[in-house]
């Protein structure tokens, strides 16, 4: 099943209300979908975040993008969810992930869990906010991203939309994934949903960590080898996370994505807003021609 093309924007850069008020606004304008905010110190508290885009704006739904459960109490986090859920007029989409960054647990004081301890805790707060996210007669439903590493079951399981990483995190590392690995994750994936009897699959999401229109995509793509020095330069242009070029190369790009991995849902991070606007609106030309 193909699905239509979402855009989200994920807003890490602190400014003040009437700044971010207007960043809000222009992403809308642009054509975005979604305004998330990441869950990391030194970015905006996302709650507060969510509810003043959500003021500000009136057609973008808003999200998490992802929650660090391992900061997080499930039945505290419930009533933060329940409130904003409200507060935004049902356009809360929730994001979640184990946590990777292992400073910030260090600097916040929160014990940095092994991966299948932090997985265990993801885990038992998908199931106890089941019900918060299912809403009431007066509420409407909360949609449910999951994303991160070795938690694909548990997507296929219970999530409206599975983000996929471009990156491998060992809690003091980052390698980024080549091409052939996310096609790898994304098939295992599938095997995940079918065991899981799904009778319409999640959406499927991917962070583009750097997009630019250029006349040169090599030159652009040339500016993070050094912190990829174990790609060759051909590796480094396929990236899957990488979205440099013309608005027609990168709208070609993200449209071979979605007809061979199925991901149809893309992020980019708030340093690409403007740029990436002719590429939305490129996108939904095509579809709607």
């Amino acid at each position: 099943m193909v699905l239509p093309f979402r855009f989200a924007v994920s807003m890490i850069r602190p400014g003040s209300g009437e700044e971010w008020r207007t960043r809000c606004r222009r992403a809308e304008e642009l054509g975005y979908d979604l305004i998330l905010v990441a869950d990391h110190l030194g970015t905006p508290a996302p709650f507060p975040s969510l509810v003043a885009a959500a003021e500000a704006t009136t057609r973008p739904r808003v999200g998490t993008f992802e929650l660090d459960t391992g900061f997080r109490n499930p039945a505290l986090l419930a009533r933060e969810v329940t409130t904003t859920a409200a507060l935004t007029g049902g356009r809360l989409e929730l994001g979640l992930g184990t946590g990777y960054v292992r400073a910030e647990h260090e600097e916040a004081g929160i014990p940095f869990l092994p991966p299948a301890a932090r997985i265990r805790h993801l885990t038992r707060t998908v199931e106890e906010l089941a019900g918060t996210l299912k809403g009431d007669g007066t509420s409407a439903r909360t949609p449910l991203l999951v994303g991160g590493n070795g938690v694909l079951r548990l997507a296929a399981r219970h999530a409206d939309v599975t983000a996929f990483s471009g990156g491998r995190f060992t809690g003091d590392s980052v390698t980024v994934l080549t091409a052939e690995e996310p096609a790898a994750r994304v098939e295992t994936y599938q095997g995940f949903e079918a065991e899981a009897g799904r009778e319409r699959p999640a959406e499927r999401n991917l962070l583009l960590r750097r997009g630019r229109v250029t006349a040169d995509p090599a030159a652009a793509a040339a500016e993070i080898r050094p912190v990829v020095p174990y790609l060759t330069e051909e590796q480094v242009l396929d990236l899957p996370i990488l979205a440099n070029g013309s608005v027609r190369e990168i709208a070609d790009r993200l449209t071979g994505l979605r007809e061979r991995l199925g991901i149809s849902s893309f992020t980019v991070l708030d340093d690409a807003l403007e740029a990436f606007g002719p590429v939305i609106a490129e996108l939904r030309r095509r579809e709607a021609s």
